[in-house]
């Protein structure tokens, strides 16, 4: 389960994901350095010839050579959805993992045109296989989201077949097949004119649990130039109409709202980012661990990063606060009371730090932004 989504700005566009897996798998915000190419590569599964990288930065589950979604050096970000099709993902063998796909693209992508080229060309030689869950085998099939200053793709795939199909001025997906006959690329297999979603989505398959969150989503992509980051990180927050923790899920899908807290099946959200992608400047970023919503969007500059974003101790004391505000819902209204103001002061530091122009400033903004929140953490009890 996930939800990611990008809309056009002035200048370039926002882009954003929660990442939704496991309740008790970390996930770390990691900062990677350019890499010369040379020799193998080894991903989850398989072994590449290593071509180079970019410098990224990266949301990884912690036992993943691959990332949930991130951003690179020349400003492209890319996130990826679990979806189900008509083909079947354990008829095929280890291979490559969406996770793989995203940080493959952000690691060889000089533009979204250009990371789309390398998820495809991968998909299509060495195709998708093996499991991405950690406490159980489960492979499966993804979507991807990839952005850029300029525009960008929604990718859908099934076994090693695939569209694209151009984000405009924004949207969003989700843990469903969304194209049409919009698309504009595909691979060989794919003839003129079908439609993505009534050929290869699985019969069947509800959609609801997808449909409600995509509804959150898109009410933001539908109003490109309008949006800003704070829109985004309250739609990251969401926890539908009722505005608290759902306790249930009605057969409707409901209960599955962008901030995820769903034990039943397994599937929190325990990452999420937003990344401002802009033409005339530099990116810049803002990352939480763990559910948003008892969480701090700690401001970033790619690839500087607050160490305590990388650290796996600091994800488990946000999984504490999740914890207890699923426990009892009535907390977290305490919680976002400690932690809002931090998250504002941040945000305010940030933005006198990008003002100066000066990639220093931002640089160094990094060092001490993880300070704050580690004492409000301290003043929770986490």
């Amino acid at each position: 389960m996930c939800d990611t989504l990008c809309v056009r700005t002035p200048h370039g566009m926002l882009f954003a994901k929660n990442s939704d897996r496991h309740p008790d798998e970390i996930q770390v915000i990691e900062s990677y350095a350019r890499r010369a190419g040379g020799g193998e590569l080894r991903t989850q599964y398989l072994a590449l010839p290593d071509t180079g990288a970019h410098a990224l930065v990266g949301s990884r589950p912690a036992w993943l050579w691959g990332c949930e979604h991130g951003v690179n050096e020349h400003q492209v970000a890319i996130g990826n959805e679990k979806i189900w099709t008509v083909d079947d993902p354990r008829s095929t063998p280890p291979a490559l993992l969406g996770m793989d796909l995203v940080r493959l693209g952000l690691e060889r992508g000089r533009s979204a045109d250009d990371a789309l080229d390398t998820i495809t060309t991968l998909l299509e030689h060495h195709g998708q296989g093996g499991s991405g869950e950690p406490h159980h085998d489960e492979p499966y099939y993804s979507s991807f989201l990839v952005a850029d200053t300029d525009g960008g793709w929604v990718v859908e795939t099934s076994n090693r077949t695939w569209v694209a199909e151009p984000v405009g001025d924004g949207t969003s997906i989700s843990n469903r097949v969304c194209v049409h006959a919009g698309w504009t690329r595909a691979s060989a297999s794919v003839t003129a004119g079908t439609d993505f979603d009534a050929s290869y989505r699985l019969a069947g398959m509800p959609t609801g649990i997808a449909d409600h969150r995509l509804a959150v989503t898109r009410a933001l992509t539908t109003q490109p130039g309008r949006v800003d980051a704070a829109d985004i990180a309250r739609a990251l927050r969401d926890h539908g109409p009722a505005g608290t923790i759902p306790r249930d899920d009605p057969a409707d899908g409901s209960g599955v709202t962008v901030c995820m807290h769903r034990r039943d099946v397994d599937a929190q959200t325990t990452a999420s980012m937003i990344v401002e992608l802009r033409r005339d400047t530099a990116a810049r970023a803002w990352a939480a661990l763990g559910n948003p919503c008892v969480s701090v969007y700690v401001p970033f500059f790619p690839p500087a990063i607050a160490p305590g974003l990388a650290d796996p101790a600091q994800w488990q004391r946000f999984a504490a606060l999740r914890d207890r505000v699923e426990k009892e819902p009535g907390e977290l209204a305490n919680v976002r009371a400690v932690l809002a103001p931090v998250e504002a002061e941040l945000w305010a530091a940030a933005a006198d730090a990008d003002a100066t122009g000066s990639d220093a400033a931002r640089a160094a903004f990094a060092t001490t932004a993880f300070a704050p929140v580690d004492g409000a953490l301290l003043r929770l009890g986490a």
